[in-house]
């Protein structure tokens, strides 16, 4: 910008034809005689100058911008170099003016075009960094996702290794006597085999065989193994409904159904002293995933059993259910070693457990929250140290 103070004018460019027609012609009228506006190299400009006139130079920075020449007194004509010195001055620092503001004007235009470069160039960069970062969004939701279905399938198997420990533990016992019984009435079945070769001895060989104890305790036996391989179907009834295996994904069920099927699961194994009860009222039929809520109660009750079993001493553990406004609720409360509340902030962290190492998975509540809110539910824990907890879950009806 300092190129519009540093440039040197001429005559012709701070006075164009017209403004120098104007005001030479009013110069000439004040002097009274003829007038011409001659450059600094003496060229006439404008009008006419006499064969005697004489020139008055008019200075602009130091150097003679041009000559007034004219037949008019010295005064006068010095008074009109003067006047039309003032008038090139003005003029002058207007040109300069309008050269400047041409400058900033366009040294504004040139900075906007840079910045409208600048800007189009970031635009670009982040338009780039955007999708990249979108593409990155994408790929940690899908592994996140995968990483999620990997966790719970490996908390489902360890829920069904549980299961199938507990169920063995269960048809073990009506399995055994059921075979006891089989072996004993395979003996009672020979001593009749022995009695038809010692028919001949009637009485005699019939109480020798003890065969009216024989016909008591083959009744008792029948009874005992009928009842044993009832056990067997109920359990096997019992374990399909809790898994729900050949039923539809979605249900509209009675949830208490459910909760008696996953405490039937715990009532051949639990730990000595503890003891499991119930507390149902009747609920209305929600629609849900009967196989995945079978699941929660499961882990819950099992947390709650090993809590009451930690403490070392007899406790119990109830289950309950009411109806609440706009659902239901269902609380596990146990009498075992309670949460402090550091652990209950983190009771649904990902692998967060209190157990000792190889005793849990730290996955069971954080399972159980996942699939309650999958039904637009909520679970919460209310608990202290020493004096047991209370999970509990509302599912909207």
């Amino acid at each position: 910008m300092t190129g519009a103070f540093d440039r040197e004018f001429t005559l012709a460019e701070i006075l164009p034809a017209a403004m120098l027609e104007t005001l030479g012609t009013a110069l000439a009228n004040l002097l009274d005689a003829d007038l011409a506006v001659l450059d600094a190299g003496g060229d006439v400009l404008w009008g006419r100058a006499p064969a005697d006139a004489s020139r008055e130079a008019f200075v602009l920075e130091i150097e003679p911008l041009g000559y007034l020449a004219s037949a008019a007194s010295p005064d006068r004509l010095r008074a009109a170099a003067v006047l039309l010195r003032q008038m090139l001055v003005a003029r002058a620092r207007y040109l300069m003016a309008c050269d400047l503001h041409t400058d900033a004007i366009a040294a504004d235009w040139q900075a906007l075009l840079e910045r409208n470069q600048a800007l189009a160039a970031s635009e670009a960069r982040y338009k780039a960094l955007s999708e990249e970062l979108e593409q990155r969004v994408q790929d940690q939701v899908r592994l996140l996702d995968e990483r999620t279905r990997q966790l719970y399938q490996a908390e489902k198997l360890a829920s069904v290794g549980q299961l199938a420990a507990g169920v063995a533990h269960e048809i073990n016992n009506p399995i055994g006597f059921v075979r006891s019984n089989i072996a004993s009435f395979g003996g009672y079945l020979e001593k009749f085999a022995a009695l038809k070769a010692r028919l001949a001895e009637g009485q005699a060989a019939w109480k020798d065989l003890d065969l009216d104890f024989v016909i008591e305790d083959g009744a008792e036996i029948v009874k005992d193994s009928l009842e044993g391989v009832d056990r067997v179907a109920r359990i096997v009834r019992d374990l399909r409904g809790f898994s729900n295996v050949d039923r539809p994904e979605e249900e509209i069920v009675d949830l208490n159904d459910s909760l008696r099927e996953a405490m039937s699961v715990f009532s051949g194994r639990l730990p000595p002293g503890v003891e499991l009860r119930q507390a149902f009222s009747a609920l209305p039929r929600i629609p849900c995933l009967p196989g995945h809520l079978n699941q929660v109660f499961l882990h819950l009750i099992e947390n709650a059993v090993q809590a009451v079993a930690d403490t070392g001493k007899p406790g119990t553990v109830t289950v309950s259910s009411r109806p609440a406004e706009g659902g239901i609720e269902i609380a596990v409360t146990d009498t075992g070693v309670g949460m402090s509340s550091a652990q209950q902030a983190r009771a649904f962290e990902p692998f967060y457990t209190t157990r000792p190492v190889g005793s849990g998975t730290g996955l069971g509540l954080t399972v159980a929250r996942g699939i309650v809110q999958a039904h637009d539910g909520r679970i919460s824990i209310d608990s202290q140290p020493g004096s047991g907890a209370t999970i509990t879950l509302f599912l909207p009806a």
